[in-house]
């Protein structure tokens, strides 16, 4: 069955070609099966592809080449599949989940008038993904990782009509562009001096080659970072993924929990080795991840958009993997990246099925009361915050961000400032999540609800709930089992987090202070909320309160900042610049073609003896011009 690896990728792909030509005349029914029968397809067909991997006789790794791409002065990309433990976590990942999100999308937007266009995007979308995550080389990658910027920018657009969502996916496309641009020149780089962009041949050669700490391996890895930043919205470029929720729920749900955003995970998980080599890089991965959790996770305490909460909460949990990239954790990395993407799925479609049930609205303080009027979309959407919160013990969340957490302490690569700003994070975490619960669910009903989720939504809201729970019991920490069959399946690719001498007797006690911070979260909301709310309103007013609560909402003040530093300057210079000669050269051309059709222009007569004329001296003069040349 793994001889089939090929058709994952392909049966999205057809899908949108089918509904590319032909989905505005399929009645909405068969754009539904289409749409969301091709990534179900896919779905089975990578869980047979993983079976026959796991219990196969050569488990490492498996390579399907399908054609040369060019052929240019030695060099030879080829159109190859790579499947190995990482890429096995991926695929799976991605169909599973996207199939989820297809099948909520039959129902959720039944009523737009791009139906079919919607599903042509999406299953474009999950298509290009695919190829990203199975490139055998870093060009054949570099063609998904573009994809998937295109794929972006058509979805979070999609509603075009309105000019903020135009303005929301350009900014996207622009902003992202930045580290594809880092990115590419890297790749120039590694093939410069290493010859190939096989992923494979290049760690080994790189690991053969440059010693560590050199300076071609600390340039390609800061490039490979700046990519791995701009797709997974981390500092300095994190700016464009809020903004991103002009997309539909459906939409935010692919982007930011299985598709787009762990893209920069993923590349710098697969070239590891390049890492591992510019040891300084690695702990800017941490401090830029740190960081980056920290600062999302107070945005998210301020905001009333129920679904820029959970954008937010995308950039602060994306940040957590980055922090264990930067350490060392390449594994516990991936198995946040693979709980994340089913809580924050069902996070993100539940409250798209919350938005539609209150005619469109997104603000959290107009709701209220929903728990008893919407009992599915409440338990789950409760399970998907318990598990982002890492409530212990029950939810897979807990699971993977307690390894994270302990390993920013633990790992040879690790500090106590790193666990600081980890444990941190979850407190926050716990704070801004269950703040969007208490002011959703509990409470006392603002608005009627118009509309109630059907069964497609129902079933994958479900079927994301017990993944949330379910996820996490395949790795458990020393005192709690010490199972560890995800991080053993990915040894393989992946080498195992380099624990500092002493501090492994410590794991149990870290684990109840991350318990405690967690529910400590929790409690300080509902006594924030329900016992003190005069205190809550006390502090929002203070002059204090005020102007944090601003500067957290703009986001600390990036856009303003990008704006004043690079936007108006460049929008200034265009305006001086735009008489300048280059400009003169063009229209000087434009000149010149328009006197000479007028010049042209007046020859055509319409008189007959003229043209006859013009023949017969034109004849003449190429006659005479040959006899006496």
């Amino acid at each position: 069955m793994i001889q089939w690896l090929w058709i994952i990728p392909v049966l999205p792909f057809t899908g949108f070609l089918l509904l590319a030509l032909s989905g505005a005349r399929l009645p909405r029914r068969l754009v539904a099966v289409v749409g969301a029968g091709s990534v179900g397809l896919s779905a089975m067909a990578a869980l047979m592809v993983a079976l026959d991997f796991l219990t196969g006789t050569s488990p490492h790794a498996y390579k399907q080449t399908l054609w040369v791409w060019w052929r240019v002065d030695g060099f030879q990309p080829a159109v190859t599949l790579y499947l190995d433990s990482l890429s096995v976590v991926m695929i799976l990942v991605i169909t599973v989940v996207g199939f989820l999100i297809h099948l909520y999308s039959t129902e959720f937007m039944i009523g737009d008038s791009g139906y079919s266009r919607f599903f042509a995007y999406m299953n474009l979308f999950v298509g290009f993904m695919l190829i990203l995550v199975l490139a055998d080389n870093l060009v054949f990658l570099y063609l998904g990782w573009e994809g998937v910027g295109l794929c972006s920018y058509l979805l979070i657009g999609f509603w075009y009509k309105e000019p903020r969502n135009g303005y929301a996916a350009r900014k996207a496309f622009v902003v992202t562009r930045i580290g594809d641009t880092a990115m590419a020149v890297g790749l120039f780089l590694l093939f410069n001096q290493l010859g190939t962009l096989h992923i494979q041949d290049l760690m080994m050669r790189a690991q053969q080659t440059w010693p560590s700490g050199s300076i071609y391996p600390v340039a390609a890895a800061l490039l490979l970072l700046g990519g791995a930043a701009g797709k997974s919205a981390q500092l300095p470029l994190q700016t464009w993924l809020p903004d991103a929720m002009a997309g539909p729920s459906p939409v935010s749900a692919l982007i930011h929990a299985a598709t787009m955003v762990t893209a920069g995970v993923y590349l710098i998980a697969r070239t590891h080795v390049l890492f591992t080599l510019a040891p300084k890089v690695m702990a800017l991965v941490a401090i830029l991840g740190a960081v980056t959790l920290l600062l999302a996770g107070f945005s998210g305490l301020v905001q009333r958009d129920i679904k820029r909460v959970l954008a937010y909460s995308t950039i602060s949990q994306i940040g957590y993997m980055f922090l264990a990239l930067g350490v060392g954790a390449w594994a516990a990395a991936i198995f946040h990246f693979m709980v994340h993407a089913f809580f924050k799925a069902l996070l993100f479609l539940g409250a798209g099925a919350v938005i539609q049930a209150l005619d469109e609205e997104h603000d959290m303080f107009k709701m209220g009361g929903l728990r008893q009027q919407m009992p599915v979309t409440f338990w789950t959407f409760l399970i998907g915050s318990s598990s982002l919160s890492a409530i212990p013990l029950i939810t897979a969340g807990f699971y993977s961000k307690d390894q994270i957490i302990w390993l920013a302490y633990s790992s040879v690569f690790g500090s106590g400032w790193l666990w600081a700003a980890a444990l941190a994070g979850a407190l926050l975490t716990s704070l801004y999540t269950f703040r969007l619960v208490f002011r959703v669910f509990f409470g006392s009903p603002r608005s009627q609800i118009k509309h109630h989720p059907g069964p497609a939504i129902k079933i994958s809201l479900v079927v994301l709930a017990i993944f949330s729970i379910a996820g996490g019991f395949i790795e458990l920490p020393k005192s709690l089992g010490n199972l560890h069959l995800f991080s053993d399946f990915l040894q393989s690719t992946l080498p195992s987090p380099l624990v500092a001498k002493g501090r492994g007797a410590l794991e149990t006690m870290f684990e109840i202070i991350s318990m405690a911070v967690s529910l400590g979260g929790v409690f300080l909301v509902y006594l924030f909320i329900f016992r003190m709310p005069r205190l809550t309103q006390r502090l929002a007013q203070s002059s204090m309160g005020a102007f944090l609560y601003k500067f957290w909402f703009g986001g600390w003040g990036f856009d303003t900042f990008y704006d004043h530093l690079i936007t108006r300057p460049y929008v200034w210079v265009a305006r001086v610049n735009r008489h300048d000669f280059i400009d003169g050269l063009f229209t000087a051309v434009a000149w010149i073609n328009r006197t000479g059709y007028r010049t042209i222009r007046r020859t055509q007569t319409g008189r007959l003896r003229g043209y006859a004329m013009g023949i017969a001296a034109g004849a003449i003069l190429i006659i005479g011009m040959a006899v006496l040349l």
